[in-house]
């Protein structure tokens, strides 16, 4: 299949059609891709030619993947987070790091409500975007149909610290709820401003691990509402929520968010999630990404992700990893997961 049918094929599936070839699929970032070409991290992010080298590399030597959210502009997981001013540790040989910025709950309400045009690493994020698609960087055929931002709780966490966030869910739920407020605001604002860098915007990819963390009823009251809110801001687009953490406990609550695809982690069988989450979500996974994908042989690949094609019955199933591609990933194991789709 060609660059533009394979895309076509992925969106079909996902949006809940028929089409008789099950998709494969994986997210792709900064942990995987400067150590698969050898390059510092460093490199990465500031020669805009080399990033652009790796990415279109990627795509020619695997042909009949879909990268997710493909040609990603980002900075780990900095991006959001510097708009607050959470300081960044840039590093040689791995993704930059934050350090949380030492805040009571007292005073998360009176953070700033961050403009994606103007602060921190987004406006970078956005004029790359503009440079790529509307300047004519990004050569033919290839499109960025699809924009990523991390989730309110995730951003929470990044730059308030993971402790003091989880901790205040129980004992300051109004100062929960503030900052909430304020990280989704600006988590619709950085999505929508990036789509608008965009020729042919077809969807948004949510990452929000932390989610994974909560009981279902503080899910229910805590995280729940805030999803739908972004969900919600883009009905008409594929919505992909990525959730890597086990969180078997929440599936019967997550279709209630709105998203239409669900890249979730290895630990939770694909056949559970299945039934509890119904024919609506189509589900992105499940081979595991370090133990199988990365670290596993070739054969080990085919072997499990033959078993999730046999569990789901290959219907709504994009096969991916259950979570993003770790470090060290090879090339032949990829081509392991292409295989296992081509001989089922």
């Amino acid at each position: 299949m060609t660059y533009q049918a394979n895309w076509e094929n992925f969106l079909s599936v996902a949006r809940g059609e028929t089409t008789g070839q099950i998709p494969v699929a994986l997210i792709v970032d900064s942990p995987w891709m400067p150590g698969f070409f050898g390059m510092d991290m460093l490199d990465f992010f500031l020669r805009l030619d080399r990033w652009l080298e790796t990415h279109l590399d990627i795509v020619q030597r695997f042909p009949d993947v879909v990268f997710v959210p493909g040609f990603w502009v980002e900075y780990g997981m900095a991006a959001e987070p510097s708009a607050y001013g959470a300081p960044i540790m840039w590093r040689h040989d791995a993704p930059p790091a934050m350090r949380h910025m030492d805040l009571l709950p007292d005073k998360w309400a009176d953070l700033p409500r961050p403009d994606p045009h103007a602060d921190g690493l987004m406006p970078l994020v956005l004029r790359r975007l503009v440079n790529l698609e509307q300047n004519g960087e990004l050569p033919e055929p290839y499109r960025i149909h699809i924009v990523a931002a991390r989730g309110p709780l995730a951003l929470a966490t990044h730059v308030l610290g993971t402790t003091p966030f989880l901790e205040a869910t129980a004992t300051e739920p109004e100062a929960v709820h503030h900052v909430l407020d304020i990280f989704t605001d600006l988590v619709i604002a950085f999505l929508q401003a990036q789509l608008d860098c965009l020729r042919e915007p077809q969807g948004i990819l949510l990452l929000d691990d932390i989610v994974g963390m909560l009981s279902p009823r503080a899910f229910k009251r805590i995280a729940l509402p805030y999803l739908q809110r972004m969900f919600n801001a883009f009905d008409g687009l594929l919505r992909i929520y990525h959730n890597d953490t086990p969180c078997a406990h929440l599936l019967p609550h997550l279709p209630e968010a709105g998203f239409d695809v669900f890249n979730f982690s290895h630990e939770i069988d694909i056949a559970d999630a299945q039934s509890a989450l119904g024919p609506n979500i189509a589900l992105m996974g499940n081979v595991a990404p370090l133990h199988v994908l990365a670290e596993g042989t070739p054969e080990q690949v085919e072997t499990h992700a033959r078993q999730c094609i046999e569990k789901t019955g290959g219907t709504g199933l994009i096969l991916s990893a259950g979570g993003g591609v770790s470090p060290g990933t090879p090339a032949e194991n990829i081509d392991a997961l292409v295989r296992a789709v081509q001989n089922s």
